[in-house]
Formats: C-alpha cells, structure tokens, sequence
C-alpha cells in the first residue's frame, strides 16, 4: 500500500518554528515531484511549497516565502517543511502530497498531485 505520512504538527505562538516531516512508504518517491499543500477551514486547498524530483529545484507560495523551507532526502524516502516565523495566517491542515507526472510548470495545482497524506493540523496562536 503506498501511503505518505505526516508529523510533526501542533499548537505554537506566533514567531516560532515548526518542522513537519512527510515520510512516504510501498514505492520509491524519488522520481516524484513532491509538494506541501494546506487547508484553512472554510478555504480551498492552497500550495505551499513544491521540491523538483530531479534538479531538486525548488518553488514557494508568496505567503511564506523567505519564511518556509522545502527539502527532500530521497535516501529517506522523506521530505520537509522547516516552517519559520510563523503567524496566525498559517493555521491550516498541511498536506504532503507526490506525483511522478507533475509537469513543473504545473506544480502549484493540487489536481494534479495523485499522492497524499492524510494531514497534520498546524494552529498558530497571537
């Protein structure tokens, strides 16, 4: 069964960090594009962070550029978010989310993403 598995979600203030983990499992993530996705309750999905599979080339939306910081470890089977600075605004489910045939100029659709997890709840409090 292949699955990707978040961690590392939780209740922090305003200004701190925060590092979420995705560990994938049943296939090798490393051909894929890989990408952090998060939703706001009333809001739709919105992209976040993506990692290039290949040139590990990254992308990032405004909201958390400068801020936040996508990594992969292939060896792993893994991939990070290192979240800085946080502010209220980022309270979301954040969704680890892979797909072998993301185009990159296509990387900040979730449609397009056949991969998930099942999320982890970041709440950000002032």
């Amino acid at each position: 069964q292949v699955q990707l598995t978040e961690s590392g979600g939780g209740l922090v203030q305003a200004g701190d960090s925060l590092r979420l983990s995705c560990v994938g499992s049943g296939r090798t993530f490393s051909d894929c594009t890989m990408g952090w996705f998060r939703q706001a309750p009333g809001k739709e999905r919105e992209f976040v962070a993506a990692i290039r599979r290949s040139s590990g080339t990254t992308d990032y939306a405004d909201s958390v550029k400068g801020r936040f910081t996508i990594s992969r470890d292939n060896a792993k089977n893994s991939a990070s978010l290192e979240m800085n600075s946080v502010k209220p605004e980022d309270t979301a489910v954040y969704y680890c989310a892979a797909d072998r045939n993301v185009y990159w100029a296509t990387r900040q659709n979730p449609a397009r993403y056949f991969y998930w997890g099942q999320g982890t709840q970041v709440t950000v409090s002032s």
